[in-house]
């Protein structure tokens, strides 16, 4: 398998949520931390890097639009999206491209994430870091077309009963963090069966702040690396991974570059 690393240096959709500003740095910080990888593997490393996407203040929707052309453009060679962000609005504008590349074929969405991210939408329909999978949801259902969502690492207390509700009528799947290795398994079981493709997305602030510090809304009851492992294994053997995508890596808030370094591991792992 082939991949195509893309960076999205954005800003915009966490400082839309009133969450702290700093992922725009993010995909320099992740380099940084990939250069000192050992890739097990003939090519070193196993990926081709087509560089950074940025957001010109106040633009998200046109970066969005760019990562989205860029993402077909990178599937169209044949290769799987591999994209650092910038905070989760990055999920909207990978989506566009998957979108366009797939069709009417169906694809599912994991996600592991302290957040549903389905929060409602701004004033003229602006999105943020927090809409990114309801601006995906009224996508497929304007294409008629199923909304399949699933969020690993819920947090009960970072998410309202409105944002439950929400995901309720969306008939979104969710397992909440203190279940995650006693649910997971089966859930992801049951979507990679109802899908041909998969699209995997991992918010850092998933994970415990000890772990993640370096994101815009750090977990204290977040959870480890090695919990996501076995179902990290479990979602790559199934060989229906259309994109990948890792959001939220803020260095300015990084502690040793502990984050960066997490994310660089997990990216390594998964294609690897």
């Amino acid at each position: 398998m082939s991949f195509g690393l893309l960076g999205f240096e954005c800003d915009e959709g966490v400082r839309r949520n009133n969450g702290r500003p700093g992922a725009a740095d993010g995909p320099k910080a992740f380099r940084e931390a990939l250069e000192k990888i050992n890739w097990h593997t003939s090519t070193q490393p196993p990926f081709t890097d087509f560089g950074n996407i940025s957001c010109e203040p106040g633009d998200l929707e046109s970066a969005q639009t760019a990562l989205g052309t860029k993402v077909f453009e990178i599937l169209s060679q044949q290769k799987t999206p591999v994209l650092i962000g910038g905070g989760h609005e990055i999920a909207w504008g990978h989506f566009q491209g998957i979108s366009k590349f797939l069709g009417k074929k169906n694809c599912g969405i994991i996600n592991f994430d302290a957040h549903f991210d389905l929060r409602p939408l701004l004033q003229n329909k602006l999105g943020t870091s927090g809409t990114p999978f309801l601006q995906i949801a009224h996508e497929r259902q304007a294409k008629n077309l199923a909304f399949d969502y699933l969020v690993l690492g819920l947090q009960a207390f970072s998410n309202s009963d409105a944002l439950f509700k929400q995901g309720q009528d969306l008939k979104v799947s969710y397992v909440l963090a203190e279940n995650l290795e006693q649910e997971a398994p089966e859930q992801i079981s049951a979507i990679l069966k109802r899908h041909d493709h998969i699209y995997l997305t991992i918010c850092l602030d998933v994970f415990a702040e000890s772990a993640a510090p370096g994101v815009s809304a750090p977990q204290a009851l977040g959870l480890f690396p090695g919990q996501i492992l076995p179902l990290l294994k479990q979602i790559k053997q199934s060989n229906k991974l259309v994109a990948i995508d890792i959001a939220e890596l803020a260095p300015h808030y990084d502690r040793q570059e502990t984050t960066a370094k997490l994310a660089a591991n997990l990216m390594a792992y998964l294609i690897s």
